[in-house]
């Protein structure tokens, strides 16, 4: 038996969430209302659990409507991964034959799943299901001593920038206050626009602050009062996630985003983190993979599927897929 729940009422969602071992950030409750505030998306969890007992499993989606592409439910938008909370690759073919099967009762387009391990079940292409995207992931791990992780870090690109950095007498400030936000989507116009790239609304990161609470920090990096670079990091459990950074183009030889992510990473390791997670990058992205993986020390292959698997998307939808 299939059962729906909305994981923004049902408190047994984030329970779920809390001692899931694949669970991430971008499965919390937090995470879900800052999508939902923002852009309206309406999140929905499957699960074979009974209303009223205990949740044992689930996946969770967003239904996303246009009037271009129709509409479409994704696992989870503007989420680096997703992965489905099961605990055996039986329990996912049911769930994923399930998906398929209520698929043909709804007005769907697709349905878009994000898992880390880029396999969705033994039978992806025998049950519809294609790649849509293909993605870097990198993690550093923080279980050595601090010392040792500093070291494997890229000498020229990384340690040789923290010490620049250093010299130059920058001040790091972390928190969530109102100053610190206001810097923050500062900068972020400005490198969105060197870029030449949309920036995300300002109530997308207004909505995470509130919604994720302490589980959000920002960090801004000043030279004499000016704010020159910053970092947005989200915590869940044991994991630190790298999501957002920015700077002023006018002060990026003083290596402020070094700076920034090794104090990240050290106060992450003193706080008990045991994983640094500097999030996705496109397989095309030669200079972003480049710089991730100078501070992760290499990366591993994530793939999006979609069901139906045919190419049903009008041409140009690529880049609209990947915003989401």
């Amino acid at each position: 038996m299939f059962h729906k729940l909305d994981p923004l009422w049902d408190p047994r969602w984030q329970a779920l969430v809390d001692r899931h071992p694949h669970a991430s950030v971008f499965h919390t409750t937090g995470w879900l209302k800052a999508l939902h505030r923002t852009y309206g998306y309406q999140p929905v969890v499957y699960t074979t659990s009974s209303p009223m007992g205990e949740l044992k499993n689930g996946l969770v989606f967003c239904r996303i409507g246009s009037w271009v592409t129709g509409s479409r439910m994704v696992s989870l938008p503007f989420s680096d991964h997703c992965e489905p909370l099961v605990d055996s690759p039986e329990e996912l073919v049911f769930f994923v034959e399930c998906l398929q099967a209520e698929m043909e009762h709804q007005e769907w387009k697709y349905l878009e799943v994000r898992p880390v391990n880029g396999s969705l079940n033994p039978k992806e292409r025998e049950g519809g299901f294609q790649t849509t995207e293909h993605y870097y992931l990198h993690r550093l791990c923080l279980r050595s001593e601090i010392g040792d992780i500093l070291r494997i870090l890229h000498k020229d690109s990384v340690q040789r920038r923290i010490r620049r950095a250093e010299r130059a007498g920058l001040i790091c400030e972390c928190g969530r206050s109102d100053k610190l936000f206001k810097d923050f989507y500062g900068l972020l116009l400005l490198t969105r626009s060197r870029h030449h790239l949309p920036p995300q609304p300002y109530a997308w990161f207004r909505n995470l602050v509130d919604s994720l609470d302490s589980s959000l920090e920002i960090r801004v990096a000043y030279k004499e009062e000016v704010p020159i670079a910053a970092i947005l990091i989200l915590r869940f459990r044991d994991t630190i996630y790298y999501k957002y950074g920015c700077s002023s183009i006018k002060f990026k030889n003083l290596g402020a985003i070094a700076l920034l992510l090794w104090g990240a990473i050290r106060d992450s390791k003193t706080a008990g983190a045991e994983q640094f997670e500097l999030g996705r990058s496109d397989v095309d992205n030669k200079g972003l993979i480049t710089f991730k993986d100078h501070w992760s020390g290499g990366h591993t292959g994530m793939v999006y599927w979609r069901y139906p698997g045919q190419d049903s998307l009008a041409m140009g939808e690529g880049w609209k897929r990947k915003a989401v």
